[in-house]
């Protein structure tokens, strides 16, 4: 009798002693963020400058590449991802709109702007009757393309239109003769082989090789256009998001996203962080 009992208090202790493992294990054990992005250089962002500092703080993070911008954020939907970096306000919101899902920001960050590239003219003066110029088929983007376009004088809309949500029905006046093409985002690099122009998104364009300093001209974004950090919105207060957005208003990714050596540098800065480095320079 003695035995057994001695045997079942050692089987119990030893439950016991595996339960603490099982716990300690668990309270060790990195908790993961699997951020979305599309090619080009916002996962090098998450890597440079917002994986160090989650890591420090206990997390792991698996960065998963979409080829367009429509996967992203049905995969945020979905719970296939924790969070995305790749788009602005505006996409997100008639994304979310036009397919009823819930999803919101967190957090703006530097952003790589429209470029008119080409690889056939050095001018936009240059430009001719039937010169093909190629854009953004997605409707914000393809809004925003032609809004750059406009403000560099080769368009003009029509009256009491939403500049917003224009199309290329939209336009009211074209003297230079462009012919118009709307194509997939990530194919626009592709066409300056054919196209005269080809108005392209920084992620594609540094993805595909070009440099921001090489295109014709660059867009001067405003806060609604820079890109952000999004998550499903029944997210936004769990201590992950929070941490997120911890580390992104950190020095070390001030630091980072400042330093020379990263292209990260040539970005266009969110008016939150062009504050906080001014602020940091003045003291």
């Amino acid at each position: 009798m003695r035995t057994t009992s001695f045997l079942g208090a050692a089987a119990r202790a030893l439950a016991v002693f595996a339960i603490g493992i099982s716990a300690a294990s668990a309270q060790i054990t990195p908790k993961t963020i699997v951020f979305g992005v599309a090619p080009g250089p916002y996962g090098d962002l998450i890597k440079a400058a917002i994986q160090p500092g989650l890591e420090k703080k206990g997390y792991k993070i698996v960065l998963k590449e979409f080829s367009d911008y429509v996967q992203p954020n049905l995969a945020l939907a979905n719970n296939s991802i924790d969070a995305n970096l790749f788009q602005h306000r505006l996409y997100l919101e008639k994304f979310s709109a036009d397919k009823g899902l819930k999803l919101s920001p967190v957090i703006n960050v530097p952003t790589a702007g429209l470029g008119i590239y080409s690889h056939k003219i050095k001018s936009l003066d240059e430009l001719k009757k039937g010169d093909v110029v190629t854009v953004a088929n997605d409707p914000t983007n393809l809004a925003r393309a032609l809004r750059f376009l406009a403000k560099e004088g080769l368009l003009t809309f029509k009256k009491d239109i939403d500049p917003v949500k224009a199309s290329e029905k939209d336009i009211e006046q074209n003297p230079k003769g462009l012919v118009f093409k709307p194509l997939e985002a990530a194919q626009l690099p592709r066409t300056l082989d054919s196209a005269t122009l080809a108005v392209v998104n920084g992620n594609f364009a540094i993805s595909a090789g070009l440099k921001l300093a090489d295109a014709l001209k660059l867009e001067q974004l405003d806060e609604s256009i820079k890109n952000l950090v999004a998550v499903k919105t029944a997210d936004l207060d769990k201590p992950f998001v929070q941490d997120i957005k911890q580390v992104v208003e950190s020095p070390e990714f001030l630091a980072t996203v400042n330093d020379p050596k990263h292209i990260f540098k040539e970005f266009q800065k969110p008016d939150w962080l062009a504050a906080k480095a001014a602020a940091s320079t003045k003291k």
